[in-house]
């Protein structure tokens, strides 16, 4: 195997939970060292579900699982004297130290940025928060709903005659991660150009607000306000449902629409009718237009819809469930997901590469630590540690 496009960066990571240790993955997987630092209790996201088999313990959640790939795991408890030392000696050799903690945290365990680069100046300092390292929202509590709120994202989503919604799971913590992944390789290439560190500053806020783009320039520029899409039974981008499913159809865009085209596709002659030739005429009978397309693809099934749709040139898409994702050939053919030996679960199916890259390409090298795996490996090999010290350490909860 080919060495990771990160080989011999070293990352010291401080994060809980998803957007932090979604930045720390993508970096481990790269082929970064990345020494996942943990609080004796271990990172709260390993008490998060799903669980596998549905049984609880500190290595069985799926979503700490999955987000630690890569990485070795130590325990070291930072409100003792000696494992705050201990954590400093790990920041003096390190290239990178990753954090998402509320902004008071750090500097409250003597851990803030000017302390952490006087004892390494070109060290590469990330933190990742709610709304970022200062503001009036700066000390506020969030979760992933309330950042898409606050966003802004929220308002745009779903039908503008319900509530907004937003995507499911963790999005925003992992839009977040991404954009810090990104921020580290930047600041690590000045870093490498010139020797200097620096501190990264991550809002999740605003990492949502990024993906706002043409909704506030439209405001900006003509005060007009997008809202959410209508929902009309005629509308001909509405989700379907099939005989063996759902399917998200979309035939062509606008005035542009090809409307012979569609009756011929759908095979719908009772859709050649005046009434619903132009966009104002579907929409004056959009009540009775739904009814046609809602009858007609119930009669269908979804995959010889898409495939047929394809050919036409026509934007289809399959509402897939888990295992149609895990089927699809398009997934299959490039390799996506991965399996991944843990020491605990055993084989378990991951996501895999976020992107290809030929010369340097993903490897999940480890799974996620179990809590401590590393201790004795990295306190022993990178500090000096000797096998008493440990245990006496462990006798003391500093690790």
């Amino acid at each position: 195997m080919a060495q990771g496009a990160l080989e011999g960066v070293k990352v010291l990571d401080l994060t809980h939970h998803v957007a932090g240790p979604y930045c720390t993955k993508l970096l481990a997987d790269f082929g970064a060292d990345v020494v996942k630092v943990e609080r004796p209790g271990g990172d709260p996201a390993r008490r998060i579900p799903p669980f596998y088999h549905d049984e609880t313990g500190p290595d069985n959640s799926l979503l700490f699982l999955y987000l630690n790939t890569s990485k070795q795991g130590v325990t070291l408890n930072l409100k003792t004297p000696r494992g705050l030392k201990m954590l400093k000696e790990l920041v003096r050799d390190s290239d990178v130290l990753v954090e998402n903690f509320a902004p008071t945290v750090m500097p409250s365990l003597g851990l803030d940025y000017p302390t952490l680069e006087e004892i390494n100046p070109s060290l590469v300092v990330v933190s990742i928060s709610n709304f970022g390292q200062n503001g009036p929202y700066r000390d506020y509590k969030a979760n992933d709903i309330v950042e898409y709120a606050l966003g802004g994202l929220m308002y745009i989503f779903g039908s503008y005659d319900r509530e907004p919604l937003k995507h499911a799971l963790h999005q925003a913590q992992f839009k977040a991660g991404t954009n810090a992944a990104s921020a580290t390789l930047m600041a690590m290439y000045h870093q490498r150009l010139t020797g200097e560190g620096q501190h990264v500053d991550v809002s999740i806020q605003e990492s949502i607000a990024s993906g706002l783009r043409d909704v506030v320039n439209n405001y900006t520029n003509t005060g007009a306000v997008r809202r959410r899409q209508p929902n009309h039974s005629g509308d001909l981008t509405r989700i379907r449902q099939t005989s063996d499913g759902y399917i998200l159809p979309n035939p062509g865009i606008g005035a542009g629409l090809n409307w012979n085209g569609v009756v011929d596709f759908l095979e719908a002659p009772e859709l050649d009718d005046d009434k619903f030739s132009t966009p104002s005429a579907r929409l004056a009978n959009a009540e009775e237009l739904g009814d046609i397309l809602d009858r007609i693809f119930r009669t269908k099934k979804k995959f010889d819809m898409f495939f047929a749709a394809h050919e036409k040139r026509f934007i289809y898409g399959v509402i897939q469930s888990p295992e149609e994702v895990l089927a699809d050939e398009q997934f299959r053919h490039r390799g996506y997901f991965v399996e991944i030996d843990h020491p605990v679960t055993g084989l378990i199916t991951y996501p895999g590469a976020p992107f290809l890259m030929e010369g340097t390409p993903w490897n999940a090298i480890r799974p996620a630590p179990t809590l401590g795996q590393h201790n004795s490996s990295v306190f022993q090999e990178r500090l000096g540690c000797a096998g008493e010290d440990l245990a006496r350490m462990r006798a003391m909860e500093v690790i």
